[in-house]
């Protein structure tokens, strides 16, 4: 039976890491956008990979259950990666966290109905999640284990208590990392794995439209206060992808791992700013 690898996010990480596990396996690249979608799996196509593409919005569970059936349809579940996301200069509060809140537990949900035994998931997070104050241990399992369709009516995620589209994206993040924690349990009963990369600044279009944006600055500031003083590349994503998903990490499950250059401890170093 094919081996498949889904890849929700046809940008510039979701790209790098289809290229560097896909090969020899049938790839099935799904995005929100038709164009960015057509433009990547014709550079991998030329690049003889085999690749499935469908419209994916991951805000929708029938869109994301729809992707998993196709998955399922073409041949072993064995990899899916899930890089859809929302930055805070991209959308209000309430998308943010349809998007990469929401849509993040769906996909944990959806495909673990259908990931092999021997499978693994990852879902790209970011370094945001480790930048807010620790919750209450009752918030913690809040955003972890309650079910995805009642996700967002917790209180904790109302209007009130997320003013904006930044303490979204922070939010959001975090019950990434909580979620893998909880989800590694409902996919290890299928003998799969599942973990989380929380990335720093990755030299991307998307890094590029928010470094042009009235957040620029602060992206430069992180950046310069840093131990490694630069972006770094979606390669460098990948890497660590296929390790965390791969055999080499048959151990790691429910973890996050955090790639970011050093800002999170030039935080704790009290070197920039927390956010607020």
């Amino acid at each position: 039976m094919t081996d498949i690898v889904v890849v929700i996010g046809a940008g510039g990480i979701g790209a790098a890491i289809a290229r560097r596990q896909g090969f020899g396996r049938t790839i099935l690249l799904a995005d929100f956008s038709e164009k960015v979608l057509q433009a990547a799996a014709d550079d991998l196509r030329n690049a003889s990979f085999t690749v499935e593409t469908q419209i994916v919005d991951v805000a929708s569970r029938a869109s994301v259950r729809a992707l998993a059936e196709r998955a399922a349809e073409l041949g072993s579940v064995l990899q899916v990666v899930n890089t859809a996301g929302l930055s805070p200069n991209m959308a209000p509060p309430d998308r943010v966290l349809a998007v990469d809140l929401y849509g993040s537990a769906v996909v944990f949900e959806e495909f673990g109905r259908v990931i092999a035994p021997g499978g693994a998931g990852l879902v790209i997070s970011s370094m945001a999640g480790h930048m807010m104050p620790a919750l209450t241990a009752e918030q913690d399992k809040a955003l972890a284990f309650t079910p995805a369709d009642e996700l967002l009516a917790l209180p904790m995620l109302n209007s009130e208590a997320v003013p904006n589209s930044m303490v979204a994206y922070i939010m959001a993040k975090r019950a990434n990392h909580l979620r893998v924690q909880a989800e590694a349990v409902s996919w290890g009963q299928r003998g799969a794995r599942v973990n989380s990369i929380s990335p720093g600044i990755i030299a991307t279009p998307l890094a590029q439209h928010e470094l042009n944006s009235p957040i620029g600055d602060g992206y430069r500031a992180m950046i310069a206060a840093s131990p490694a003083k630069r972006m770094a590349s979606p390669d460098e994503i990948a890497v660590a992808a296929s390790y965390l998903l791969g055999p080499d990490g048959g151990f790691v499950t429910g973890s996050d791992l955090l790639i970011d250059g050093g800002v999170i401890a030039a935080m704790f170093a009290g070197k920039l700013p927390t956010p607020g």
